[in-house]
């Protein structure tokens, strides 16, 4: 029997080039600015194939000239190149239980465009839910439009199982089986009917928060591998080992609010009982504080002032939600030896509260003992490292990867 790996068909001059285009655009998008003869030092290329390579990129307008600089050395100044701060974005969405948030990303990676709309989409057809996504993004696009900015794409991030561009389920919005990407497309289409339609694509919210961590998050500066906890409504999960993200099998790793703390505690919307979210959801720490459930951002400002102040019942609904984070954490960090743990969405407003809980018991359950050993382990997520904003970089990580598919795309 042959179990050998399929060899590729051999490259052509035009797959070559391409794959030259995407090293240069991202070598100079790594070093944040770069000269030609910089980057065919870096890259292992002829300083001609390089110059011949970086003005096709100028001809896409995903690369911009910055002046002369000199690098020290003899012989003429060099252009300085930098990734174009107008022409190609990302255009991330984030739908989630209480609010849709809209980010528009430019090449290099900063937010030039942030919306956010609170309003409560539980119980509500998936149908108006994305058409109000839909509007929010279209205003976006109008946002973008005026820095001389248009997204190459839009990649909506949700609270469930996704693939294929549908949502499995999502059990805190009541979604089963919805065709997102499609349902986004024709409300997006709608509403801009003169436009050529961008292309969508989808993923889970915890998957999208983790990746802005990675590629933006000042939290994460030299760490690859790290196990990411985002607090909404639900608790959602990812996991980055070596600088990527851990998908599993199907698409639906990371799905840790679904660890099952007690068989017998009460019933969670996924069906089973005793799930984590039950006891460390947002829902479940201001129902244990006193604070009304729905009361959602406004109840989470709440818990804090009364967590501040120090109020008992305040106190010990975090540290009740901490201790059980940190049974289920200490059997991921057993299983997968992540550098360190993120904790972001509520969980990041209340760390000072919920950080001593949940760190006593990694250091308690972590066999390797390691934990309390290698330092702060335990970080705070960055603010800017969100859904939407991870959803926007993935769709500038495609342009990074692939600028001739932009420049077609563009040009079609």
């Amino acid at each position: 029997m042959n179990n050998l790996t399929p060899l590729e068909p051999k490259a052509d001059k035009a797959t070559v080039r391409r794959h030259n285009l995407s090293l240069v655009l991202r070598a100079v998008h790594d070093a944040g600015e770069a000269t030609r003869a910089g980057v065919a030092t870096h890259v292992g290329l002829t300083r001609a194939a390089v110059s011949s390579l970086v003005e096709q990129l100028l001809e896409y307008g995903v690369v911009s000239e910055w002046g002369k600089t000199s690098s020290g050395q003899a012989g003429r100044p060099g252009t300085v190149l930098k990734v174009s701060r107008s022409g190609p974005a990302g255009l991330g969405v984030e739908i989630n239980i209480d609010y849709i948030a809209v980010c528009v990303v430019d090449l290099a990676g900063t937010d030039r465009v942030r919306l956010v709309e609170h309003v409560d989409n539980r119980g509500v057809e998936p149908s108006e839910v994305l058409a109000r996504a839909a509007r929010l993004a279209a205003r976006a696009i109008g946002s973008a439009a005026d820095q001389e900015l248009e997204p190459a794409g839009v990649h909506v991030a949700l609270p469930g199982l996704v693939t294929g561009g549908t949502v499995r389920q999502a059990p805190n919005l009541g979604w089963r089986r919805v065709a997102v990407e499609g349902l986004f497309a024709q409300a997006l289409l709608a509403l801009r009917p003169d436009h050529r339609p961008l292309p969508v694509s989808s993923d889970n919210e915890a998957n999208a928060a983790a990746l802005a961590e990675l590629w933006f998050g000042a939290g994460t500066e030299g760490v690859r591998s790290f196990l990411y906890l985002t607090g909404e409504i639900g608790v959602g999960g990812a996991l980055v080992l070596g600088g990527e993200l851990l998908r599993g099998a199907h698409g639906f790793a990371g799905e840790i609010g679904h660890t099952v703390v007690d068989p017998e505690g009460p019933r969670c919307r996924c069906g089973a009982h005793g799930c984590l979210e039950q006891y460390a959801g947002q829902a479940a720490l201001l129902t244990a504080a006193g604070i009304d459930a729905d009361a959602g951002a406004r109840g989470v400002a709440e818990l804090e002032r009364r967590a501040r102040q120090g109020d008992p019942s305040a106190l010990s609904a975090v540290e009740r939600a901490g201790r059980q984070l940190g049974v289920v954490l200490s059997g991921a960090v057993n299983l997968f030896d992540p550098e360190a743990v993120m904790l972001g969405g509520v969980y990041r407003e209340l760390m000072d509260w919920l950080a001593p809980a949940v760190d006593r018991e990694l250091a308690r359950r972590v066999v390797s003992g390691l934990w309390s050993e290698d330092g702060k382990r335990l970080r705070a997520a960055s603010p800017l490292g969100d859904a939407a904003r991870g959803a926007a970089g993935a769709i500038v990580r495609e342009v990074l990867a692939d600028p001739t598919a932009y420049a077609e795309r563009d040009a079609g």
